[in-house]
């Protein structure tokens, strides 16, 4: 694991775009710094800019670093969430532009899947985390359904769980600064 996680960090540091294994669907990342990556993605995915990204972060320490104000009640869902889950926060801050929606909100999950959190901890960056499938087209449920257009489209695919059954989305709870919870997905 450790010399697949050199390997991505190399192509993230130059600019590039990565298929992964999230603790959720297969992913097509990128440092969540770097604008010129995230237009890649959006090119790559056929995906409207006004149709926000969500990143990962490797626990609550990197959270609190790229919003603005984490809400109380944030920490208490994550930490009794039952599945992975993304919330939706308002004021999103030291992150590329063109991760951010038009409303000045970014979902982030804290991510606990090994070699996601790993990888998150060496980049020291929030990673960006979209479903590896061209928008419309259903999302894959396994590496196998990956479709070919999205493999040759990045710069790199990660060689680990390419076999493991991937489980479903993750839950998206949108939490605004003046307390109103919204559930986007369950």
């Amino acid at each position: 694991m450790i010399e697949e996680i050199n390997k991505v960090l190399e192509v993230l540091k130059r600019g590039g775009i990565i298929l992964y294994p999230t603790d959720t669907v297969w992913g097509i990342g990128c440092d969540a710094t770097n604008a010129d990556a995230i237009d890649k993605i959006y090119a790559l995915k056929r995906r409207q800019e006004s149709k926000a990204l969500i990143c990962l972060v490797s626990d609550f320490k990197m959270l609190n670093q790229y919003v603005e104000e984490v809400p109380e009640v944030a920490y208490d869902i994550l930490k009794y969430a039952a599945k992975p889950t993304t919330i939706v926060y308002d004021q999103p801050i030291r992150v590329a532009e063109n991760v951010v929606a038009e409303d000045n909100t970014l979902g982030i999950r804290v991510c606990k899947e090994a070699f996601c959190n790993k990888l998150i901890r060496k980049l020291k960056r929030p990673l960006v985390s979209t479903s590896a499938n061209v928008s419309g087209q259903p999302s894959p449920k396994s590496f196998q359904q990956i479709s070919p257009e999205i493999l040759e489209g990045v710069d790199y695919v990660v060689n680990l769980h390419q076999h493991k059954k991937n489980s479903s989305p993750s839950a998206i709870i949108k939490l605004s600064q003046d307390g109103k919870v919204k559930i986007i997905r369950k």
